[in-house]
């Protein structure tokens, strides 16, 4: 019986290991593929070649998208699992590279065991997730549902002045499969949770239910920049100040708001970048992140107000830019609540809990029916060469993900 199957946790921790190395990060088990690199391209023909082997049909799409599709017994949309498998330049292994290569892990558990579902199913990965070298993050699995226009996203210059376009045709993986893509049954994720709450409460399988609303500002303030022991510091026009402000202003907004509110300056650069000179200008970015879409609109509106109200102090200019902006998505309940019950079925811990990241799921939650599932992540950490999952646990997340597909797929 199909019930009965579990996948092969060697096997998996295997496709992860191999995969991790390409772009591996010196004495540690992390790597980094930013998208578009060599190193990313190295990863997708490492992947598409699994893909071909397992004798699934691949396409690829104008935005290198990737979907392999094993065919049902019966025609129409597959119910498709998916996540991406581009990193962050001090990226860990398990991060989007799991729910990838668990649903080949789960393809090949069903090839073995001779089993062919009722309806189709595919395995995806989705380019550019991460946003780390272009913006916004989850660009291949916008495009791939219709969110951005196809041009619009070619032509994104990324922070090295390349475009997304030009760089995937120098990588190859300038595909001929239109967008928007095909529209999935179901879509499932499969994805570490990158943060501490599944291991702090010792419980091994998260039922996402929704994800948090992100928007993603660059911040570009200007002034004077002057001799660091000569001017007065009643006499300053300081960008440096600004941005300084600024990320305490947004650490303690958020420490007011409480909830789920979070927010982060996680790049600041000043110009000229000197110890003793008051910069001329700063650059910074700003994340704000929270469930619920008012809430997050507030924080955005306190942010901008004491942004100007600052700099207009300090006799600075500045100018913003929106990197990203995607309101909070709830998933399908019956979906997640699959996710659950399948868990307990399996023998696992279970609980339900919003996502602080965001992912490709959210994106394809705007066509079919979608959910996620957690596993653990050792401390909380991801985006970071150290992050780890036991191999139990990533074993539990592939067999939840194997029976909730198995059950869609033979209704």
């Amino acid at each position: 019986m199909s019930s009965n199957l579990r996948i092969d946790i060697d096997r998996l921790q295997a496709r992860l290991a191999e995969l991790a190395d390409i772009g591996g990060i010196a004495g540690t088990e992390g790597c980094a593929r930013l998208a578009f690199t060599d190193e990313d391209r190295m990863g997708r023909d490492l992947v598409i070649t699994w893909m071909r082997d397992l004798g699934l049909e691949v396409t690829i799409d104008v935005l290198g998208n990737a979907v392999g599709i094993m065919a049902g017994q019966v025609d129409g949309p597959p119910v498709m699992c998916g996540s991406h498998i581009d990193t962050v330049r001090t990226g860990g292994r398990y991060d989007g590279n799991l729910g990838v290569l668990a649903g080949l892990e789960i393809i090949e558990t069903l090839r073995a065991a001779g089993v062919t579902p009722k309806r189709a199913l595919a395995v995806a990965f989705f380019s550019n997730e991460e946003g780390a070298r272009f913006s916004p993050d989850m660009l291949g699995s916008l495009a791939y549902v219709g969110g951005i226009p196809v041009e619009e996203a070619l032509a994104i210059v990324g922070i090295d002045g390349t475009t997304v376009g030009d760089e995937l045709a120098r990588i190859g993986y300038d595909g001929s499969a239109p967008l928007p893509g095909l529209v999935p049954h179901t879509f499932f994720e499969l994805h570490v949770e990158q943060g501490p709450v599944l291991e702090n409460e010792a419980v091994t399988i998260g039922a996402v239910n929704s994800v948090q609303g992100i928007s993603w500002t660059d911040v570009s303030v200007v002034g004077q920049s002057n001799h660091a022991g000569t001017t007065p510091m009643t006499m300053r026009k300081d960008p440096g100040f600004v941005a300084a402000a600024c990320a305490t202003f947004v650490r303690h907004l958020c420490e007011e708001l409480g909830g789920t509110q979070v927010g982060t300056v996680g790049r600041v650069e000043f110009s000229p970048n000197l110890v003793n000179v008051v910069p001329a200008s700063a650059n910074f970015t700003v994340d704000l992140r929270n469930t619920d879409e008012a809430l997050l609109q507030h924080a955005e509106r306190r942010f901008h107000d004491f942004l100007n109200k600052t700099a207009a102090a300090e006799e600075c200019t500045y100018e913003t830019r929106t990197l990203a902006r995607f309101e909070p998505v709830e998933f399908d309940r019956e979906l997640v609540s699959l996710v659950a019950r399948t868990a307990s079925d399996l023998g696992y811990s279970v609980r339900t809990l919003p996502s602080g990241a965001g992912h490709d799921a959210q994106m394809l939650a705007r066509v079919c029916p979608t959910a996620m599932i957690f596993t653990p992540s050792h401390d909380g950490l991801s985006h970071n060469p150290a992050e780890y999952t036991a191999p139990e646990d990533l074993e539990a997340g592939a067999n939840v993900l194997l029976q909730a597909m198995l059950q869609v797929a033979q209704a």
